[in-house]
């Protein structure tokens, strides 16, 4: 939401809102971009089942809209506070604006929650900002009146567009190793599947000396505790704590392949021209498999070793992954929503 939120505040007055779900997640990238929340909401620590989640922020959220009276409540993606926001904007008549709208896998349990909180989130949506035209043709499939369907890319592009020329990373790993970025968090793979992908990495490792494993963990109790397990069984598997937002893009720069199951990361490797194999086994983000960018291969050890395996022998395979090109957008999207609200000019790029 980051250039989203610069782009609106030199047009108009802008609000920002920290829902509390993931503060420390969500603080980190803003002050890389220099914006500092105007508000926060204060969750009870034990709200972390969705249910109790999902029912902690929802007064809150309307006492902020209350507060603050906006003429539009903005937000982006698939969590929990995208539900709220919605939710709430609708019960106080506040028209909503989903950014990155119109992404669907077809299966309410998976990714999950994340396909039902976009689903209901864009079916109180005034605006539906799309990052690609199958996004919005999923849109107007679901019968959504097309003067309300806009695609303009994701604006994940554009923060990554700002970072990289800031962080400007060197492309190599700058050591004899391959490095290969692994990231892996969503609820559906916690668990035996998890542990299928841990188990990958250690097979990887013994089989080829000239890899090692770069994992950023995720702060979730179920996700630390499945990838401990790997501390201490091969020195060629470093386990970070979670990285800033910069520090992950540095490191998406130098990785020879990366492994994840991120929605955002499968959008961001091909535009840094990275191999990326999808631990999921439905993706609602098919365009860069469809191009041949990236490679949905789910979580079963034997699968994540052999798609890695091919990658790390066969040079052709490897470099026509590697050929980048973004679906996603082209990093100009906060200027086409910015446009779409009436505040400035369309820019003259077209988004496929």
């Amino acid at each position: 939401m980051a250039p989203v939120i610069l782009e609106l505040a030199r047009h108009s007055q802008v609000t920002t809102l920290c829902s509390g779900q993931h503060t420390k997640l969500a603080l980190e990238p803003l002050a890389w971009f220099g914006i500092e929340p105007d508000d926060r909401i204060a969750l009870p620590s034990k709200s972390r089942s969705l249910a109790m989640l999902t029912g902690a922020m929802m007064a809150p959220m309307e006492r902020m809209i209350a507060k603050h009276e906006p003429d539009v409540v903005v937000a982006q993606g698939d969590t929990t506070t995208v539900l709220v926001a919605a939710l709430a904007a609708f019960y106080a008549g506040i028209p909503f604006a989903h950014v990155e709208a119109g992404l669907r896998s077809g299966n309410l349990r998976a990714p999950f929650p994340e396909e039902f909180n976009r689903v209901a989130a864009d079916r109180l949506a005034r605006w539906h900002f799309c990052p690609t035209r199958r996004a919005l043709d999923n849109l107007r499939g679901e019968g959504i009146e097309p003067s309300r369907l806009y695609v303009t890319g994701n604006t994940g592009i554009d923060a990554l567009r700002l970072t990289v020329e800031r962080v400007a990373p060197a492309g190599g790993s700058g050591g004899p190793l391959r490095r290969i970025l692994l990231t892996a968090h969503r609820r559906e793979n916690q668990g035996p599947r998890m542990e299928s992908i841990c188990q990958a990495v250690v097979a990887l490792v013994k089989e080829f000396a000239d890899i090692e494993f770069i994992v950023p963990v995720h702060p979730s109790p179920a996700v630390r505790e499945t990838f401990e397990r790997l501390r201490g069984l091969h020195g060629r598997v470093r386990l970070l704590p979670p990285l800033s937002y910069q520090d992950l893009v540095a490191e998406m720069a130098r990785a020879h392949l990366i492994l994840t199951d991120s929605g955002g990361i499968q959008e961001e490797a091909p535009f840094l021209k990275k191999p990326v194999l999808v631990l999921r086994h439905l993706t609602e983000r098919p365009e860069a498999a469809e191009l041949g960018l990236a490679r949905l291969i789910g979580t079963d050890t034997a699968a994540i070793i052999g798609a890695a395996r091919e990658l790390l022998t066969d040079r052709a395979l490897y470099a026509k992954m590697a050929a980048g090109g973004s679906p996603y957008g082209d990093g100009y999207a906060a200027e086409r929503i910015a446009a779409a609200f009436g505040l400035r000019q369309q820019p003259a790029s077209a988004v496929g």
